[in-house]
């Protein structure tokens, strides 16, 4: 690349279910540094917002610099060797061809891994970064275990509407030749047509925390009957308060149930998750020793007054083909995104003031290309999958190092290069 960059050395009641609006469920609560009003998105909980910031935000402690990686080294990367294909996991014929159609062949490492462990009954941790193929890691054990009894009914819970309705896009691509029913059960959407939906059997349920378990107290989701739980990125989920939420949900499953367990990290409350409400779990680790060692990362230096600018002279370049920016708070990410479709640079937006529709609309303009650039609050930070980022700028800087390798991990995704750029003033 020709560009250079200069850088420096639970509370309240619950409402009652009425009319065609959203009850206050979590579709995709805010971190614990931002605060402000409730979102679209309906939280549960007055203290989070929808998912990006809405009122005065946390001085970041977190320091770019150290973490400048302009040549990153990824030919001394120990190549893993999978020990199986799907097509030798013992799975039923048709959902093997099924999964090699979809372009699945070699399993990555986590899915090698843990796939058998899954079918076996085995309650599993499975710690890996974005990026690595969990979510069939979990999906093609648990389908297959369906087809052999659609009986079976697996609860998913995760932390974004976003990432949410992309694991059951992923299921439907899965099991498009296969009588396998699914629902998503989120905020920031009517709970009407979640309601009709769960009337018939589901094999898979995929929700967030609040609204499944708004839909489980008004009795319309029953739990009985759910053999099998999944918690996708458990620790964002915990990390935006959803814990209380979680062990109601989990102590309303039978005991008798696999439990499948996925985080980027264990923290202490994860930790007691695991030991409260799994039975011996097998722990899988295909964590990275540098997580980030494949993405490009600097910094970009700008005066008091020139940010902006210095952010259109950047994405004018032709190898900023398609960009996330991260920004700090929702009228701060709506009002950059505006600047930027004003500068003739085509750009949308994502945040926890946006309706879900809203949102969608925009996910689906950025993976089609008809916009250039993304610009989010940091709800996108673990709910988009959009392949072939070319670039992630952090506009307005993160919170913590956990925060920023979530925002970068969206570019460099799987076996791609990324580039990942921070704002910092000169």
């Amino acid at each position: 690349m020709q560009t250079k960059y200069s850088r420096p050395a639970r509370s309240g009641g619950r409402r009652p279910f009425s009319g065609g609006g959203a009850p206050r469920s979590g579709g995709g609560a805010s971190r614990r540094f931002s605060s402000g009003g409730r979102s679209s998105g309906g939280s549960r909980y007055p203290s989070r917002g929808g998912g990006g910031g809405g009122g005065r935000r946390k001085t970041p402690t977190f320091d770019p610099s150290k973490f400048i990686n302009t040549n990153p080294q990824s030919e001394t990367e120990e190549v893993y060797e999978a020990k199986n294909r799907f097509s030798t996991f013992g799975l039923n014929d048709r959902f093997a061809r099924a999964i090699v159609a979809n372009g699945l062949e070699i399993p990555s490492p986590i899915q090698d891994q843990v796939i058998p462990l899954i079918l076996d009954g085995h309650d599993v941790i499975g710690l890996a970064e974005t990026g690595t193929g969990k979510t069939a890691a979990f999906l093609v054990p648990l389908i297959e275990k369906t087809l052999r009894d659609y009986s079976r009914q697996t609860l998913i819970l995760a932390p974004t509407r976003e990432l949410a309705i992309q694991i059951e896009a992923e299921l439907r691509k899965l099991t498009s030749k296969e009588r396998i029913y699914s629902t998503v059960c989120v905020g920031g959407t009517s709970m009407h047509p979640q309601v009709r939906a769960l009337r018939r059997k589901n094999h898979f349920v995929i929700g967030t925390p609040g609204r499944v378990l708004d839909l489980i107290e008004r009795g319309y989701l029953k739990t009985e009957s759910f053999s099998a739980v999944v918690l996708d990125e458990a620790d964002r989920m915990l990390d935006m308060g959803f814990i209380t939420d979680i062990r109601e949900i989990l102590k309303s499953i039978p005991k008798e149930r696999d439990t499948l367990f996925f985080s980027a990290t264990i923290t202490d409350d994860a930790k007691k998750l695991v030991n409260d409400f799994m039975k011996d779990p097998k722990t899988v680790s295909v964590k990275k020793k540098d997580v980030i060692n494949s993405i490009k990362q600097d910094v970009v230096t700008h005066g008091h007054h020139n940010k902006f600018e210095t952010l259109t002279n950047l994405l004018k370049q032709p190898e900023f083909a398609r960009v996330i920016i991260f920004g700090a708070m929702k009228h701060s990410v709506e009002k950059l995104a505006n600047e930027l479709t004003a500068a003739g640079i085509k750009s949308d937006s994502i945040h926890g003031n946006k309706s879900h529709p809203q949102r969608q609309r925009a996910l689906t303009s950025f993976k089609s290309g008809r916009v250039q650039v993304l610009v989010a609050t940091d709800v996108a930070a673990r709910g988009i999958h959009v392949d072939n980022v070319t670039h992630v700028i952090n506009y307005d800087l993160p919170n913590t190092f956990e925060d920023y390798v979530h925002r970068i991990g969206r570019t460099g995704r799987g076996s791609k290069r990324g580039i990942a750029l921070t704002f910092v003033t000169g």
